[in-house]
């Protein structure tokens, strides 16, 4: 198992919530596919153990975690959300637009920004995820460009 169902129980009851047998299946469902899950691909796993789940409480509940910043949502290139469990430290995301491929940046990479946005506009940004697009090293060298 990926996540540590006693930890995510005391995050979820320290804010006044707690891991409904729903939620729980979600996150097995998540944990079990892999990385950058769809939405579709967990109601499919989820569907074959609770077939009466809606379609609708499986978005709600993957929406939810992340509110809860149990998983983190990703921005795929074609438009497509698609959910991991999010670690201790948060990390970004490079999308490719030609072949979908994902490259985990870590948080730091982003420090410079956040001291520009507060120092030149008096702003703190809360950044726990952000997807950057454009083209990986094969597609852009493919390309010709």
């Amino acid at each position: 198992m990926c996540h540590n169902t006693t930890e995510i129980n005391r995050q979820l009851r320290k804010r006044g919530y707690r891991v409904t047998p729903q939620r729980q299946l979600i996150l097995d469902a998540v944990c079990q596919l892999g990385k950058h899950v769809t939405p579709e691909a967990v109601y499919d796993q989820v569907h074959r153990i609770a077939p009466t789940l809606s379609r609708a409480t499986v978005y709600r509940v993957l929406h939810f975690l992340t509110e809860q910043r149990i998983l983190t949502m990703v921005h795929m290139a074609d438009g497509r959300l698609a959910f991991e469990m999010a670690g201790p430290e948060p990390h970004h995301h490079l999308v490719c637009r030609s072949c979908d491929s994902l490259l985990e940046l870590p948080h730091s990479v982003l420090r410079s920004f956040r001291q520009a946005m507060k120092s030149q506009y008096d702003f703190e940004t809360d950044v726990s995820h952000v997807s950057f697009f454009g083209h990986c090293t094969d597609c852009h060298d493919s390309a010709g460009a």
